[in-house]
Parts: structure tokens; C-alpha cells; sequence
């Protein structure tokens, strides 16, 4: 028998967002010319606009998350990337820092206390809680690109599913080129 590991969900939750926005950015990448940046119904007026903010956002909590004092320069430029290519390379690096993130948890840092720079003061949180805000902040605004694809030239990608062992067999291309494993993905 096992022994339970605490920190399990959240690592799954880190590969599971790399991946799920490795996905997402394929299917953006197939988009027409003016796809991208075409007005859309939804929180952010855009393709663009929504993955952006993902990004941005990102870069705010793991600079937290690893003890940093980034802040509000995160998102001093909205939209820092025009095309697709160059924000899915600034998405997957800082995906890679939240795997790392996640990886190095243990029981104990899970409890220990977050600070995150907000303009004029310090936000304190709980490192699980902020894990647990980021993955929900990605998953609600992945959906939003996900509905902004459906009213596109590409069909959205399946991003609903999480990393479990049975769905080993639709995610080998992927998994592999991420540099990753499914051995890594299961324990």
C-alpha cells in the first residue's frame, strides 16, 4: 500500500496546468490571421488579451510562491506579447517554475506563509491557498479561450480531463515533449 503523499494534488495540478496550456497554445497557434487579436465576447476582449493576462498573472503568483518581490510590475504592461509563439515560450517557462514550485513541496512548506506584493502593502496567505487561487485563476480563464476558439477557425482542444493513468494513450506526443513521463505524472 502507498504511503499518502499530501503533496501529490498540487504537483498533479502544476503538471496538469503546463499542460493544459501547452494544448491550449497549439490550437491558438493554428489560428487565422487576425484570430488572435480579434474582439470577442467574453471577461477579456480577446484571444490575445486572455492569455495574456494568464501569463501575467502567473508571473505575479510563482515570483510569490518562490519568495520573490515582483508585484504589480508583473502586469505593468498588459499585454507584453503580441503573437502566440513568443507568449507560449514566456507561458511554459514560467509553467516550469510552478512544476519546479510544486515538485519541492513538502507537508510543511504547503503551510508556510506566502508574501505577495500587492501596491502598498503585503497580502500573507497560506503557499497551499495561493496554489489552490493560481490553478483555479488558470482553469477559469483557459475556459474563456476555450469558448473564444469555439467561434474561431480552430476547434478547442480537450482540455477537461485531468492526468489520469487511463488516459496515458492521448497524451504520449505531448508528454514527451515536454520532457516528461508518465512515471513522473503517476507517483
Amino acid at each position: 500500500m502507498p504511503t499518502f503523499d499530501p503533496c501529490r494534488s498540487l504537483r498533479k495540478l502544476a503538471y496538469n496546468n503546463a499542460l493544459a496550456n501547452n494544448r491550449l497554445h497549439a490550437a491558438c497557434a493554428c489560428l487565422a490571421p487576425g484570430e488572435f487579436e480579434a474582439t470577442r465576447v467574453s471577461f477579456f476582449p480577446s484571444i490575445k488579451a486572455t492569455l495574456n493576462h494568464i501569463l501575467t498573472v502567473d508571473w505575479f503568483y510563482v515570483d510569490g510562491l518562490e519568495g520573490g518581490a515582483l508585484g504589480p510590475k508583473a502586469w505593468e504592461v498588459e499585454e507584453p506579447y503580441d503573437n502566440i509563439a513568443d507568449l507560449a515560450r514566456a507561458q511554459a517557462a514560467v509553467d516550469q517554475r510552478l512544476v519546479a514550485l510544486a515538485e519541492a513541496l513538502t507537508p510543511e512548506s504547503m503551510m508556510s506563509t506566502v508574501d505577495l506584493h500587492r501596491s502598498g502593502r503585503i497580502q500573507q496567505e497560506r503557499m497551499e491557498d495561493v496554489l489552490g487561487h493560481l490553478f483555479q485563476h488558470q482553469t477559469h480563464h483557459r475556459g474563456q479561450v476555450h469558448a473564444m476558439l469555439a467561434g474561431s477557425s480552430v476547434a478547442p482542444p480537450q482540455l477537461d480531463e485531468f492526468i489520469v493513468a487511463d488516459d496515458a494513450r492521448f497524451r504520449g506526443d505531448e508528454i514527451a515533449a515536454l520532457g516528461w513521463s508518465e512515471d513522473m505524472l503517476m507517483r
